[in-house]
Order: structure tokens, then C-alpha cells, then sequence
């Protein structure tokens, strides 16, 4: 293992400094108390580190598990999410099973849980999403080939002290067979609302839907269209976007078209925030922050204030609201793992 000690020596008042770790494929997840975790993936091993301070500083990795032939790049690896008493770590193998780790917050120790997938080898795109709510129940969505061998949208949950994920649950098949075969699928829950977003494939068009359920995922809505215009294209662009949803209830989705970035929010227009392309999104109360890549420079906007910031260079970002009201992104940049608080 890398000796971290010189690493996370870190000043806490410099929110300017950009960190960096072996690894790819970074996300955050934030628990009821305020504690912020970061996993990512090197090569077969999932690891994750952990903040008490709005991702200033993170403690030394920890090895959560390690996987046969991992996904691992261009949005899949490692996802996670955390409740009031358990976090969850998914990830998926090239073979097609979703895998998934459970940390219990009294003891502090991970340990495998139950396979998500109950079809072996139906997850073999790798993409998924995790999403959890207050009260230890955790859910997830993927690209599954169940179906005639074509990818469309499947969903799954777990209460934190459950043993096995629940049956699974095809959400949406688009009539012309599948959706967008490599968009990683978004999940999200606030206010009693599980939202769905991925990229559909219809009638010749790559656009952004979303689906809702308010019963915890026994059933979702029938999906909805995000923004105003469409995306005619013949190829998978491997761009899922963002989704969010403000503590009125109100669902946004960030995401490319073309080569611009586009944001929207249900019944407004649509807005063009910049051009690229692996576009996230968080929001906090009244604020909409965005972070996406141009060729390979990280860019993050702030919706309301119309300012839109460089913060380093790299692949993938993924963009976060800390309960202090800061920004943390965390992004990827030639294997290496990079984190800046704004």
C-alpha cells in the first residue's frame, strides 16, 4: 500500500490545493451525521477513505474488497452511498455480477454482502448507480441484458440489516429494444421521492429520461423526457449525465448533447451552462452546482450565480454539496485519484 502519511498532511484552511491518490473512478457519499466517504478502484481492489471535516482531509485508504476483473473506467467502478446506520459499496465484474460491500458505522467494518443481480451475467456493461435514503434502505439501478440480450433499465433494494437485495425489478424496455447500451444509469431519493434518470435509445434519439417512485421502488412512473430539444445520433456517446432532485421535490437533470452541456429542471426551459461532456450535478436548497470536462479540463458551475470555475485537469468529475455548504469534486486524472473543496 502506498504510504499516504505525507499525503494528507493537508492545510484545512486551503480549499484551493488539489489532492491526488493512485486509483480510479471516484464518488463521495455523505451519512446522516455529516461524515463524507470517498471510494475508487485500483485495478481489482475497491478502496475507501473517510472525512470528518466536508472533505478537507480523509483519513489513509481502506481495502474494502477486491474483485476478479472489475469494471474499472470511462464512468464504471465503485459506486457508493450512505444511511444513518450502514454505507453500501457496489461494483460490477466483466462477467455480469454486481457485487456489493456492507459498513456497519458502530463497528466500522466492511464486509461482502449479497450480489445485487439475481440473473448471473446480466449486468456485463458495468454501469450502475446507488442511492439511499435516512432510514437504511439502499437502492440500486444498472444496465441489464436480461431481456433478449439487450441492455435496459433493472432496479433492486436493501434495508441495512437485510441479507439478500430484493427482486428485481425491470423499471423501463424502450420500445425499440434497449436504451443507450453504455450512459451509466443515475438514482437519487429526497423528500419520499426515488427518482431514475438514463440515457434512452428511441425512435433514433439519445435523450436523457427519468422515472419516479413514491413507495421506495415497488413502482416507478411511466419515464419522462428531460429539457426540450433532441439527440439524433447512431452511437452511444457513454455520457449518463446528472440527476438531482431540491428539497422541493422538483427533479433536474444535467447532462451533454452534442458537445454542450445542458441543464433543466421540471417546468422551466432547458439552459446551456458550457460545452463537453461526463456531466454531474448536486444541489443544496436553493443551489445548483454542475462539473463536467472540456477536452480535459474540470470545469464546475454554479447555476444560480452563473460563475463557472477551473479547477484541474482529468476525466470523470463527480460534484458535491458538504453539509457546510462547500463544494468537493472529486474527478480522475491519468489513474490517479483527485479531490479539490471549493
Amino acid at each position: 500500500m502506498i504510504n499516504f502519511a505525507i499525503a494528507f498532511l493537508m492545510l484545512i484552511s486551503s480549499g484551493s490545493r488539489v489532492y491526488d491518490i493512485k486509483g480510479q473512478q471516484p464518488n463521495i457519499s455523505i451519512d446522516t451525521k455529516g461524515i463524507v466517504r470517498m471510494v475508487y478502484g485500483e485495478g481489482e481492489r475497491i478502496f475507501c477513505m473517510t472525512s470528518a471535516n466536508n472533505g478537507l482531509t480523509f483519513s489513509e485508504p481502506v481495502m474494502v474488497g477486491q474483485i476478479k476483473e472489475m469494471h474499472l473506467g470511462h464512468t464504471r467502478g465503485p459506486q457508493i452511498t450512505s444511511s444513518k446506520n450502514f454505507t453500501m459499496i457496489s461494483a460490477i465484474d466483466k462477467a455480469g455480477t454486481v457485487h456489493s460491500f456492507r459498513l456497519n458505522h458502530s463497528t466500522k467494518q466492511w464486509s461482502k454482502s449479497a450480489n445485487v443481480n439475481d440473473i448471473k451475467g446480466s449486468a456485463v456493461e458495468g454501469l450502475m448507480a446507488l442511492a439511499a435514503d435516512k432510514e437504511d434502505n439502499f437502492y440500486a439501478v444498472w444496465l441489464d441484458i436480461r431481456m433478449e440480450k439487450k441492455n435496459n433499465i433493472f432496479f433492486s433494494s436493501i434495508n441495512g440489516k437485510s441479507s439478500a437485495w430484493s427482486k428485481n425489478l425491470m423499471i423501463y424496455k424502450s420500445p425499440e429494444g434497449h436504451v443507450c447500451e453504455c450512459c451509466r444509469p443515475n438514482i437519487t431519493y429526497s423528500n419520499n421521492r426515488l427518482v431514475v434518470g438514463f440515457r434512452n435509445w428511441l425512435m433514433g434519439s439519445r435523450d436523457v429520461y427519468y422515472s419516479v417512485s413514491i413507495n421506495k421502488g415497488k413502482s416507478f412512473s411511466e419515464p419522462k423526457k428531460s429539457g426540450t430539444d433532441t439527440w439524433r445520433l447512431n452511437a452511444c456517446p457513454m455520457d449518463g449525465g446528472g440527476l438531482s432532485i431540491n428539497e422541493s421535490g422538483i427533479v433536474s437533470t444535467a447532462w451533454r448533447r452534442n458537445s454542450e452541456v445542458y441543464f433543466w429542471s421540471e417546468k422551466k426551459a432547458e439552459m446551456k451552462v458550457g460545452t463537453g461532456r461526463d456531466v454531474s450535478m448536486a444541489q443544496i436548497k436553493n443551489r445548483t452546482i454542475i462539473a463536467w470536462q472540456d477536452n480535459k479540463t474540470v470545469k464546475v458551475r454554479e447555476v444560480n450565480t452563473e460563475t463557472t470555475m477551473e479547477i484541474g485537469n482529468g476525466i470523470s468529475p463527480r460534484v458535491y454539496v458538504m453539509p457546510n455548504g462547500k463544494i468537493l469534486c472529486v474527478w480522475e486524472d491519468d489513474r490517479q485519484v483527485k479531490f479539490k473543496a471549493i
